[in-house]
């Protein structure tokens, strides 16, 4: 009996004495310490009485303990659901409840909180610190460092990643075991990737990009990974002459470009540069490339699907462009009313089918039968083109979803915070361009005829409710919203509007 992830994204490295994680304390953690810290966090967690297919809700600071928990569930066949760290507590009972997860994990500082919303929907909650402390590794330590793989099939349930819609509740989309193991083998080729590689990894492991793709390509490719807690320009400054490769989100290339002691020397031994999450600005792409002669390759993914496109590794790396459908994956640009398939060069939105392909939305068959059609091919709601060259081009979104800083943001779930203000009669969320981060926030409201609203007691309710991603970075006043002859918001006139309100 076989596990297609364990055994080949972390079994393949039982034994091994090499490299795997460098910690910023300089301990450096090999493959078998951590697949022996995953073998413990297995013990624990199957003791407690969970059963191949129960979900754990994870929500930590990033550590080697924590990646170590993805490891353990993989090798007893439970579901791993990671959650953004800002993510306020009625936020988290959605995720919970929905998931129906058996086991919450959290830090000690939230603890007596998640134990309350535990208590109420069933589940155990253990402790983990992002200094490796809690409850949970201190009853792993005295587990053994062996654990008898549970077998899974492909089409097993591996994870699931909560994503935002355009309407309704986060959907939780259900990712196998295949759909993981696919694409990081896929990747490990696209990109290059040798056992000689090292990786600086900045990103949160809470979401497809630091975790599913940068992590399992280290691990499919037998490399190793300076493994830092978040981004920090001097520690990343300082970390690059270790490295041969990193992956971002933007915002990390336009930051290093405003430091002058980023320069062509530090970066001349790199092999690759990766950005993703978010549309590279063109101008980063030429800048970046001025300073140290790389250019940034630059791909498409999202929560249901891991990566669709990649430039080319050799060739031309195109900026304003997501590069070709990985081998493997099918990508067409369709007609969103009937359908059906567009010629090159006519914008459309983007259907894609291949193993990297999600198996569907958990517990909403409507939302899967309306974006993942029978014949496999899912809709994305990105809208985009193929030029005459075969080079993909995302031109924006059919939906309202706001991606900033790499993270996705739903405008509904601010308007409803918004329009229960005082002093507010309606409002309407939309991104606009951010030199920072791709896109961000801005609230635009339409005030009360005799009460005005207050903007600091506004962005203090907001902070109450909201993870701190999806705050407004500005609110902005009209007399009224534009609409249509049907009466919807027009939040493309909006967008034009408001478009330069952060332009450099």
């Amino acid at each position: 009996m076989a596990n297609p992830l364990y055994d080949r994204l972390f079994g393949v490295h039982a034994g091994k004495s090499t490299p795997f994680l460098k910690l910023p304390d300089g301990e450096v953690m090999t493959h078998q310490a951590f697949l022996g810290t995953g073998a413990q966090l297995a013990h624990v967690m199957t003791g407690l009485g969970l059963q191949p297919g129960d979900r754990v809700a994870v929500q930590v600071e990033k550590s080697a303990e924590a990646l170590a928990l993805y490891a353990a569930c993989v090798q007893a066949g439970l579901v791993f659901l990671p959650l953004n760290t800002a993510y306020t507590v009625d936020e988290l009972r959605y995720f919970i409840e929905n998931s129906g997860a058996s086991l919450i994990v959290c830090s000690d500082k939230s603890k007596d909180q998640m134990v309350a919303v535990g208590e109420s929907l069933g589940a155990k909650v253990e402790t983990l610190n992002g200094d490796g402390s809690g409850n949970l590794m201190a009853q792993a330590k005295a587990m053994p460092d062996t654990f008898p793989t549970v077998a899974r099939e492909a089409d097993d349930l591996a994870a699931f990643l909560y994503t935002s819609g355009t309407t309704g509740r986060s959907k939780g989309a259900m990712l196998t075991q295949n759909n993981l193991l696919s694409n990081a083998e896929t990747l490990v080729k696209e990109w290059r990737f040798t056992s000689d590689d090292v990786l600086l990894h900045a990103l949160p492991i809470f979401h497809t990009h630091g975790l599913f793709v940068a992590t399992n390509i280290i691990l499919a490719s037998g490399s190793s990974m300076i493994f830092l807690p978040k981004f920090d320009l001097d520690e990343i400054i300082a970390y690059l002459p270790e490295a041969t490769t990193m992956m971002g989100v933007p915002t990390f290339y336009t930051r290093l470009l405003d430091d002058a002691r980023f320069t062509k020397d530090l970066a001349s031994h790199m092999r690759l540069f990766v950005s993703g999450s978010a549309p590279l600005l063109a101008e980063t792409h030429v800048q970046f490339e001025e300073r140290t002669g790389h250019r940034i390759l630059e791909r498409y993914g999202m929560t249901e699907t891991n990566m669709n496109t990649s430039n080319p590794y050799d060739g031309e790396r195109r900026a304003g462009t997501v590069g070709f459908p990985l081998p493997g994956v099918e990508l067409k640009v369709t007609d969103p009313d009937s359908g059906k398939t567009l010629p090159d060069g006519e914008v459309g939105q983007i259907e894609v089918r291949g193993p990297n392909v999600f198996k569907g939305y958990w517990q909403m068959p409507e939302k899967t039968a309306a974006e993942l059609r029978e014949d496999g091919f899912f809709i994305t709601g990105d809208l985009g083109k193929i030029d005459e060259d075969g080079y993909v081009h995302i031109v924006g979104r059919n939906k309202d979803l706001i991606i900033s800083g790499g993270y996705n943001i739903y405008p509904k779930e601010i308007e409803l915070v918004l329009d229960e203000q005082p002093g507010v009669v309606e409002s309407a969320v939309i991104g606009v361009p951010h030199p920072d981060f791709g896109e961000t926030v801005v609230g635009v409201l339409v005030p009360q005829k005799d009460r005005a609203p207050d903007f600091d007691a506004i962005m203090e309710a907001v902070g109450q409710s909201l993870a701190r991603f999806k705050h407004p970075r500005k609110l902005v006043l009209l007399d009224e919203l534009p609409r249509n002859t049907m009466g919807k918001v027009q939040k493309n006139i909006l967008r034009e509007q408001y478009k330069d309100l952060f332009a450099s």
